[in-house]
C-alpha cells in the first residue's frame, strides 16, 4: 500500500473534435512525450497503460466507478479547458471531497467523485484542478494558437505538483 502513496494520476478532459475543448487531452500527449511514453491515439484512454508511478488518462465524463480507480493515487490531477471566465490563462486549485452539483446534468463534479472514493474507501487523494483557457470550441479538430501555447506551461505546472 505504502507505493501507492507515490503514485500521481493526471486525468484530462476534453472533446479533441471541438477545437480547445480537445486542451485537456492534449496536455495529457504533451506530459507523456516529457515522461518519454508515446502519445496516445484520439480513440486511446489510457486505461490499459496504468501501472507508472505518474498514470496518464483522458476521460470524456467523471462516473462515480472511477473512484476505485483513484483511491489508488496519493495525487490526482485533472485537467480541462475553461471558456473564459477565469481571469487565469492557467489556473490550479486544489479540490475538496464533497458532494456537489454538476454544471450540467450528465456529468458528476470531480469533488463528488472524491467524495465517494472517501466515503467508499476511507481516503481519497490530494486533488488539483488545471484548468486552461480555450478560445475557441467550434467544431473542428486542432487547438487554437492562443490554447496550444499553454500546453507546454501547463506541463510544467503538472510536473511541479508531482514533484511536490
Amino acid at each position: 500500500m505504502s507505493e501507492q502513496h507515490n503514485r500521481a494520476l493526471v486525468a484530462g478532459f476534453g472533446n479533441v473534435f471541438r477545437r480547445d475543448d480537445g486542451a485537456g487531452p492534449a496536455v495529457i500527449n504533451a506530459l507523456r512525450v516529457r515522461l518519454g511514453r508515446a502519445p496516445f491515439d484520439p480513440l486511446d484512454d489510457g486505461f490499459d497503460d496504468l501501472g507508472h508511478s505518474v498514470d496518464t488518462i483522458v476521460l470524456h465524463q467523471l462516473v462515480p466507478e472511477l473512484s476505485e480507480t483513484f483511491k489508488d493515487y496519493a495525487l490526482l490531477i485533472f485537467v480541462d479547458a475553461h471558456v473564459g471566465n477565469l481571469p487565469e490563462d492557467i489556473r490550479v486549485e486544489t479540490l475538496e471531497a464533497t458532494y456537489t452539483q454538476p454544471f450540467v446534468s450528465h456529468q458528476i463534479h470531480p469533488a463528488t467523485v472524491l467524495a465517494l472514493t472517501q466515503q467508499l474507501y476511507g481516503a481519497a487523494p490530494r486533488t488539483v484542478l488545471l484548468s486552461i483557457r480555450g478560445y475557441d470550441f467550434d467544431f473542428g479538430e486542432g487547438l487554437s494558437a492562443q490554447t496550444a501555447a499553454l500546453i507546454e506551461p501547463a506541463v510544467e505546472h503538472i510536473l511541479a505538483l508531482i514533484a511536490g
